[in-house]
């Protein structure tokens, strides 16, 4: 005990005369108000040249590509000089600071409002502090380079959970900006769970920092499924990433007052939800601990060059979303099915909605996968007032990359061998991700080539990223055992409506849409059947064939219009098994499908 004493003491001092000697850019926070949602911030700036000297708040947040305007959020700011003169503040922009006549010392002071327990932003009261780091704390970009000491003035009973290197008592360490702003922590009475996991002769610690309105034993099960979904996303590239401080941790947010989001860090990711454990979060937050863990590997390390450096000052705009976001959502559910949390026939089932999204999308014809990622700046999470045409223009780079993440692996396993959509994506960490070398979209190519053939990889890439064809998902289910089918005997209008109001921009080439209807209109009839509540537009439509003639009276502005349109057929496809549709199934078909869907 007295060896181990020592050892301790010797660490500490250490690390206290390291914290002395070293210029560190220093934090400290406060919560005394937090039943009205705010922290109080101080920081200091020291060895600061002479002359205007700029402090700021970030306009984005790691692993978000639109703008947020954290300023919007922050009040009572003063700054003083080392002896704590005040200093006169002028504004740039709106999300700026400056001061001049300062000694070398700029100390800030200011008030946070933060209510939206999430991925992007930060939230405060008394339960918890959610801190995302872009949202809650100024920086000076002339400093990005100087390490960091934040102090954390927890409330009674809350507990430090956070990427960030502990130093002493509740103070941690960020070796330079970029680190500390990827650093989001969580302040809570919340539990910990952890198990150790052998990693290229490396043990590493994966902990559950979990604040839940719950019981221990939830936790216990709960944890039960991370752990599966950790240890068969490790599966595929045969270790985990080199975590920098030994450990990784989810920091869960499962409460009535959060909101649903994940948000990848390089060593931690934020999950939050209003659904409790028990109150379905137990299968139904699951997922989102898949897609984010898997960012771990794919995003945080197998990295796109255009998002290094990350940007707080501007929007960040990447061309690979498709493959970042969109292949990592392939893989969320399918890692559930591999991990047991998921029926092979529920998980296939799963790849309706998307694939019927994006096979039936009008977006396609304009724009391909890359362009579709640039468009994350105005859909990820962004607000605009003027309406816009998302309805026929864009297709989710999440559902997009998914879909052609499934295509790649079922062609990869039935049309050249023995070859995986793991293995691929194994190569890609080898090449690029655990060296930490930035990829482009024809490196990602240009490793398909070698893993495939260049025959392969080119066709791949000419056909579906660098344009907009769809793969012959037909021929690529069938081989596994699955039937695409589309078979529908219903009509199909092109319009979302409720009680006759038309809610969303009709869809192109839909009979909505030649018939001239828009947004906003309202169906009065269609021929001799009155809209309402009791006789809804597709409760009518149910009473139609393919290939009908109808007439609708419809309002726009007050004035009553009548059209005619001609009604189509649904284009909905169903996904479904060999056994369910009644057909049989090979053996080399469920020896795929096996291959394909169970634990690693």
């Amino acid at each position: 005990m007295r060896i181990q004493f020592l050892k301790i003491f010797v660490i500490s001092l250490f690390i206290t005369t390291i914290s002395n000697a070293q210029s560190y850019i220093k934090y400290d926070v406060s919560f005394t108000n937090a039943v009205h949602h705010e922290a109080e911030v101080k920081v200091s700036f020291t060895k600061i040249k002479t002359g205007k000297f700029s402090f700021r708040m970030s306009r984005t947040s790691p692993g978000r590509y639109a703008i947020h305007e954290f300023a919007k959020n922050v009040y009572n700011v003063k700054a003083t000089d080392s002896e704590g003169k005040s200093l006169k503040i002028t504004r740039p922009n709106p999300y700026q600071w400056d001061v001049d006549n300062h000694d070398g010392t700029v100390n800030v002071t200011y008030t946070l409002f933060a209510n939206r327990g999430g991925g992007t932003y930060a939230q405060i009261d008394e339960t918890h502090a959610h801190l995302n780091i872009p949202a809650t704390f100024m920086f000076a970009t002339s400093l990005k380079e100087t390490p960091i000491q934040i102090t954390f003035n927890p409330r009674k009973d809350w507990k430090i959970a956070t990427q960030l290197k502990p130093m002493f008592d509740n103070t941690y360490y960020a070796p330079n900006l970029q680190y500390f702003m990827d650093s989001p922590t969580e302040l809570s009475n919340h539990v910990v769970r952890s198990f150790d996991v052998e990693s290229a002769g490396e043990k590493l610690k994966i902990k559950l920092a979990l604040h839940n309105v719950g019981t221990e034993a939830e936790a216990d099960q709960y944890f039960e499924s991370v752990k599966k979904v950790v240890l068969q996303q490790m599966a595929v590239f045969g270790e985990l990433p080199k975590f920098d401080y030994g450990e990784y941790v989810f920091l869960a947010c499962y409460v009535p007052n959060a909101s649903g989001d994940g948000m990848e860090h390089r060593n931690s990711t934020v999950l939050t939800s209003t659904r409790t454990l028990a109150n379905g979060g137990m299968t139904g937050n699951i997922g989102t601990v898949s897609h984010e863990f898997f960012h771990a590997w794919n995003v945080e390390r197998i990295r796109p060059q255009s998002l290094e450096p990350f940007s707080f000052e501007e929007a960040n705009m990447s061309g690979e979303l498709w493959f970042a976001e969109g292949f990592t959502s392939y893989y969320t559910n399918l890692f559930l099915a591999r991990a047991g949390l998921m029926s092979p026939e529920s998980y296939i089932n799963s790849l309706t909605g998307t694939f019927n999204y994006v096979w039936n999308s009008p977006g396609r014809s304009f724009f391909n996968p890359i362009e579709m990622s640039y468009q994350a700046p105005f859909v990820d999470a962004a607000t605009s007032i003027d309406p816009v045409n998302r309805e026929n223009t864009f297709i989710s780079y999440y559902s997009y990359g998914s879909v052609l993440g499934l295509a790649l692996d079922l062609a990869l396993r039935n049309e050249t061998g023995n070859l995986t959509l793991d293995g691929y994506m194994k190569l890609v960490w080898k090449t690029y991700g655990k060296k930490e070398k930035p990829y482009t979209v024809a490196d990602l190519n240009s490793t398909l080539n070698t893993y495939a053939g260049k025959l392969f990889g080119d066709y791949f890439f000419n056909n579906f990223i660098y344009k907009s064809a769809m793969p012959d998902y037909k021929t690529l289910f069938k081989k596994v055992g699955i039937v695409l089918n589309q078979n529908s005997s219903n009509v199909f209008f092109g319009a979302s409506t409720s009680n006759g109001v038309v809610k969303n921009n009709p869809q192109i080439g839909s009979p909505a849409y030649n018939a001239g209807i828009n947004s906003g209109d309202k169906i009065i009839t269609i021929d001799n059947h009155v809209v309402g509540n009791r006789n809804s537009v597709n409760s009518i439509l149910e009473n139609y064939k393919i290939g009908d003639e109808i007439t609708i009276q419809f309002s726009r502005f007050n004035q009553l219009r009548t059209i005619k349109t001609k009604l189509i057929k649904d284009p909905t496809y169903t996904i479904t098994t060999f056994e369910k549709a009644g057909l049989e199934i090979s053996p080399e078909m469920l020896n795929s499908r096996k291959s394909w869907l169970d634990k690693k």
